[in-house]
């Protein structure tokens, strides 16, 4: 793993959304990945670590991972970044919110947008963008490691001389999970893209990387490639 890197994991809101917080010790730089809400809890975990954000980035648009990103921008003035299909889904936050039956989120414009293979930088560190649709048509999964490492686009192969270069970890939002998927169900889901971005762009990656899913525990994709009944 990165080391020295300030990772901090938060559930928060109604849906326990796994919310990252990610900062550099050195130069206190830092990004947000899914604040789905409780701003305040996120911006005191920032404060605690004298952490500045770079960018707030969100894996996909559904309310329980961008209801507190207006909040968070508004606070710090980081640039929000998602993918560009998940546009329209942003947009219809209060239906939404209808759905789940709680008030329609503050939303903000969004002027920047992240695709396949971008590197989003802060302090010595790097995410690497995977565009990883089927959960929703914009979803997309972050390979986190050292700024120098490979492009997530064209990870090392498996294997012991591998692991030596393998990024540390990976932020799968609600495209992979312990021992399972994400949903496919609701506006713009795919069973079959869900499947072909995990088998071809996640379960690729060294074993040994430990993978951070939207929703509850931890996992890697060692373990997922060797137990996940979607794949065995």
């Amino acid at each position: 793993m990165p080391e020295g890197l300030i990772h901090e994991v938060v559930p928060v809101g109604l849906l326990q959304c796994n919310c990252s917080i990610l900062g550099d010790p050195a130069t206190r730089e830092a990004i947000v990945v899914d604040p789905g809400d409780e701003v305040e809890r996120i911006l005191e975990i920032l404060r605690r670590h004298n952490l500045k954000v770079r960018a707030i980035v969100s894996t996909h648009t559904h309310i329980d991972h961008v209801g507190g990103l207006a909040g968070l921008h508004r606070a710090t003035g980081a640039a929000v970044l998602i993918h560009e299909g998940d546009v329209e889904l942003y947009r219809h936050l209060d239906v939404q919110a209808q759905w789940l039956g709680v008030p329609t989120p503050e939303s903000t414009p969004i002027k920047d947008f992240v695709k396949e293979g971008a590197a989003i930088r802060w302090g010595g560190y790097a995410a690497h963008v995977l565009h990883t649709p089927g959960h929703t048509p914009g979803s997309i999964s972050l390979v986190v490691g050292h700024g120098d490492e490979r492009s997530a686009a064209n990870p090392p192969p498996r294997g012991a001389h591998a692991a030596a270069h393998a990024p540390a970890r990976l932020i799968a939002g609600d495209t992979l999970f312990r021992g399972s998927i994400g949903r496919t169900d609701l506006w713009g889901g795919s069973h079959t893209q869900i499947l072909d971005s995990i088998r071809d762009k996640l379960l690729v990656l060294p074993d040994e990387i430990t993978v951070y899913p939207g929703h509850g525990e931890l996992t890697t994709i060692g373990f997922e490639r060797a137990h996940n009944p979607f794949f065995t």
